[in-house]
C-alpha cells in the first residue's frame, strides 16, 4: 500500500516538474522571441515537444519563428500541424498563407462544387474530438430541457422547453455524424510537407524509374502508399508519383 501511494506521489512530482519546466522553457522562449532572437525561441520550442507536449499554440510559435528566419517547409510545416488542431483558428489561416506565398510551386487544386465547398467549410471548423464534445454538451442540455418540461407549471414554460430539449438531441445527433465523418476523414488522409529543396518525383519506387515531375520544399502532398524507402503522393491537383520518404515529413506524427 505504502509502495503505491510513494509511486503515484512521484508521478504526480513528475508530472508537476515537467509542467513547471515547459512553462518556463515556453516563456523564454516567447522573451527570446520578442527580442528577435529566433533561433534561441525555437531550440526552447523544440525542447518542449522533445518533453512530450504539444499544442496548437505551440506549432504556431514555431511556425512563426521559423517563417521570421525564412526557412519555408519548418513555417509551413508548423502551421499545418497548429491548424490540424485548431482547423478554425482565423489567424493560423492567415500566417498559412503568407508562408505558403514563399514557395515555387504553382499547384492548382481540383475544383469542388459548391455543395461540396460549403460542406467542408462547415464541418472543417472543428475536429473530431470538438465535434464529439459539442454532442456531449447538447446531450446534457437535452436532458436539462426535458426535466425541466416534467417540473415547470405554465404550459408555454412547457412548450419552450420541450422544443428545446428536442433541438439539442437533433443538434447532439449531427455532431456525432460530423464527428464520425472528421475522424473518418482525419484516418483516411495523411498529409506531408516536402522538406527537400528539390525532390524529383518518381513514376516508380525506384532510383532507375524516370522522373515524372520536380516538387520544392514547403509543397503540401497527400500519402497514398508506401513501398520499402519510398511514398506514394499524391498533389492538389491530382498528379501522383513516389517520393523518397526522407525528402517529406508526414503532418500526423502526433
Amino acid at each position: 500500500m505504502r509502495i503505491k501511494q510513494y509511486f503515484s506521489l512521484l508521478l504526480i512530482f513528475g508530472c508537476l516538474t515537467g509542467i513547471a519546466q515547459n512553462t518556463e522553457l515556453f516563456e523564454e522562449a516567447t522573451t527570446a522571441y520578442n527580442d528577435g532572437k529566433y533561433e534561441n525561441a525555437i531550440e526552447h520550442y523544440l525542447q518542449i515537444l522533445a518533453n512530450g507536449e504539444h499544442s496548437s499554440a505551440l506549432y504556431y510559435n514555431l511556425g512563426n519563428c521559423y517563417y521570421k528566419t525564412n526557412q519555408i517547409a519548418p513555417s509551413i510545416y508548423y502551421y499545418e500541424k497548429a491548424l490540424l488542431l485548431s482547423p478554425g483558428d482565423k489567424e493560423i489561416k492567415n500566417n498559412l498563407v503568407y508562408a505558403r506565398q514563399m514557395t515555387i510551386d504553382a499547384i492548382e487544386p481540383l475544383p469542388d462544387s459548391g455543395l461540396t465547398r460549403i460542406y467542408n467549410n462547415v464541418i472543417g471548423q472543428f475536429t473530431f474530438d470538438q465535434w464529439a464534445y459539442g454532442a456531449v454538451g447538447f446531450i446534457i442540455l437535452f436532458v436539462l430541457c426535458y426535466l425541466a418540461y416534467f417540473f415547470l407549471r405554465l404550459s408555454s414554460q412547457k412548450r419552450i422547453a420541450f422544443i428545446s430539449s428536442m433541438t439539442s438531441l437533433i443538434v447532439a445527433f449531427v455532431c456525432v455524424g460530423f464527428a464520425f465523418i472528421q475522424k473518418n476523414n482525419y484516418n483516411a488522409n495523411q498529409p506531408a510537407i516536402v522538406f527537400a529543396n528539390e525532390c524529383l518525383v518518381k513514376s516508380e519506387p525506384n532510383n532507375r524509374s524516370s522522373e515524372v515531375f520536380l516538387l520544392h520544399e514547403g509543397t503540401k502532398v497527400k500519402v497514398l502508399d508506401g513501398l520499402e524507402d519510398y511514398k506514394k503522393i499524391e498533389l492538389a491537383d491530382g498528379k501522383v508519383g513516389w517520393v523518397h520518404q526522407d525528402e517529406i515529413r508526414l503532418l500526423k506524427d502526433f
